[in-house]
């Protein structure tokens, strides 16, 4: 199965508007679907997990959101004894969270640590452990087939600002690795790894390079996380029950745009060094500036969530290992 797995992540990118390939993929992969079918139970889900999901078909009567997303956030924050066990660089930096939907952490890794995880990342890929996808540009899930890589994205130091931030222990689902720039534009990662409730999830950037204004790096909207989320029902995607619309991520992207636009938020870069760690909302909207330098080298990606957790855009339940 991983065989399978490997080859589709790398090839069928003119296969992904097919809703029945993820069927098939479900079915081969059925053991990796416990997770929802449990929070299929929990939420009075009435759907198998093989079948495509999307916020148009779950329930809409729960309320519940991680508890920094309302008023008195900071003010609840500070009075947690969960804060008190932070330094106080730490305590700074969190405080910062309700307001921007970000938090960056300066040299939570060792050079040492960063120059591991780079060679690692150059082994698997020599030996062709792990190749890249369709996009051409990212590794996924290589910390499958690495202890050291196991480690890395499991943490503590990551681990346990994500457990404060949502207010829950997460679990870590996925790892991408980017060898250049990804140039994206401006999207929320809540398209991609949605969460039911919504809000579960939180992304770390572990920066394994320096990253400068001319080679990719994030770019990210200030306070954009508190926009109304952008999910299918919210725009024409041109999808069906058979197919994803065609071209319903360009479709998406213009929404974003539009939502950009109309808040006039501020937008800022990530500029970092080897070690340092880029925290963000779920629905931050972020993207990957164009580079006009020398393409980073890999920088690893930490996606996590404890709740039911499926992909939007394609409408299909997340994997779990």
């Amino acid at each position: 199965m991983g065989t399978l797995r490997q080859s589709l992540d790398r090839y069928y990118g003119a296969f992904r508007k097919f809703k029945f390939g993820y069927t098939l993929l479900n079915l081969f992969n059925r053991k990796k679907l416990r997770h929802a079918e449990a929070m299929y139970k929990k939420y009075g889900i009435q759907r198998s997990v093989l079948l495509p999901i999307s916020s148009e078909t779950l329930p809409k009567a729960t309320t519940e959101a991680p508890w920094l997303d309302g008023p008195g956030a900071v003010e609840k924050m500070r009075a947690s004894a969960g804060f008190k066990r932070f330094d106080a660089a730490t305590q700074e930096a969190l405080a910062h969270w309700p307001a921007d939907g970000y938090v960056v952490l300066r040299g939570l890794f060792s050079k040492e640590e960063v120059a591991a995880i780079n060679a690692e990342m150059d082994r698997l890929i020599h030996d062709k452990v792990v190749d890249f996808n369709f996009t051409g540009r990212k590794v996924m899930f290589a910390f499958h087939h690495s202890e050291l890589l196991r480690k890395a994205v499991h943490d503590r130091r990551i681990l346990d600002v994500m457990d404060f931030l949502l207010g829950k222990r997460v679990k870590v689902f996925q790892s991408i690795n980017f060898l250049t720039g990804s140039e994206q534009a401006a999207h929320s990662d809540s398209i991609h790894m949605t969460t039911h409730p919504l809000g579960y999830m939180t992304a770390a950037w572990i920066a394994l390079e320096e990253i400068t204004p001319n080679n990719g790096p994030l770019e990210y909207h200030v306070g954009s996380h508190t926009l109304p989320y952008l999910l299918n029902g919210s725009y024409d995607h041109g999808g069906n029950q058979f197919i994803i619309g065609e071209d319903a991520y360009a479709r998406y992207e213009e929404a974003v745009d539009k939502s950009i636009a109309e808040g006039h938020f501020e937008k800022r870069e990530f500029h970092a060094q080897p070690g340092d760690v880029l925290f963000w909302h779920a629905n931050l909207l972020h993207g990957g500036k164009k580079m006009s330098g020398a393409p980073v080298d890999p920088r690893a990606w930490d996606h996590a969530s404890p709740m039911m957790c499926y992909h939007e855009l394609t409408q299909r339940v997340a994997m779990m290992e």
